[in-house]
């Protein structure tokens, strides 16, 4: 759920239903919950916009609606928007990064700024923006659109979280086993190779050891864990019997 301490997604203007329900699930994948709508085309609330978050309901259900920018940061100490240099206005660019390193680090409330899909945001609506955040990209197709700009910048937010203990969580990563023991992809591989032996697989003699020095090669790659070397001798052994009768 959005905390004080979380930046506040305030998209301006924002053209299409279906856009903003992208950028509420990607705002949601990095942990963020507080939307602020400009001035939305179509109205809000929007059917359209529920589908195209696939799930992140919670954040279109609070997502409060302005009439203009200013109301929309008015208790926000720190104000970014994201967009190309604009001329007329001087301020300090930075990237996503570096942005996010702000947002972690300065105090107060926090809000970036999106502009309307087709025309990003005008030059009064930088002006009220402390620094502007752009994105390095391909200077030959700079074409981002609201819920891939969106995205970038939650995801640089997400990775400061470490240095508020609020890291979000990979559930992958407690579930792998650690790779086997040395002693049991050994017996493996000498299993395999018992087996390949009367099939003629290290033969010519002269090319024996160099092949079996590339099956164990190719078989040490992977960093196998218990589980799977116990699934492939099973595997093997059932290769042995050959077929079963019943």
């Amino acid at each position: 759920m959005s905390q004080q301490t979380d930046p506040v997604i305030v998209l301006v203007r924002p053209q299409l239903g279906e856009n903003i329900g992208k950028a509420a699930r990607a705002m949601l994948n990095f942990g963020l919950a507080e939307m602020r709508l400009v001035a939305p085309r179509d109205g809000w609330p929007n059917p359209s916009a529920g589908p195209a978050a696939a799930g992140a309901d919670i954040v279109l259900e609070n997502a409060q609606v302005y009439d203009s920018v200013a109301d929309a940061v008015a208790d926000c100490a720190h104000v970014h928007a994201t967009t190309v240099r604009k001329r007329g206005v001087t301020k300090p660019v930075l990237t996503p990064q570096q942005a996010a390193h702000e947002m972690a680090s300065l105090p107060g409330r926090h809000a970036i700024l999106f502009g309307p899909e087709r025309s990003g945001l005008e030059t009064d609506d930088v002006a009220l923006a402390r620094t502007i955040v752009t994105v390095p990209i391909n200077p030959e197709f700079g074409s981002l659109n609201l819920a891939q700009a969106v995205i970038l910048l939650s995801y640089e937010w997400s990775k400061s979280l470490n240095a508020q203990d609020l890291a979000l969580s990979q559930p992958t990563s407690e579930e792998l086993l650690p790779p086997a023991p040395q002693e049991e992809l050994d017996g493996m591989i000498a299993q395999l190779e018992t087996m390949l032996e009367p099939c003629g697989y290290f033969r010519p003699e002269s090319r024996a050891t160099a092949t079996r020095r590339t099956l164990r090669t190719m078989l040490t790659k992977p960093a196998w864990n218990h589980l799977e070397i116990r699934t492939m001798r099973g595997v093997l052994s059932a290769l042995a019997r050959g077929p079963r009768d019943d």
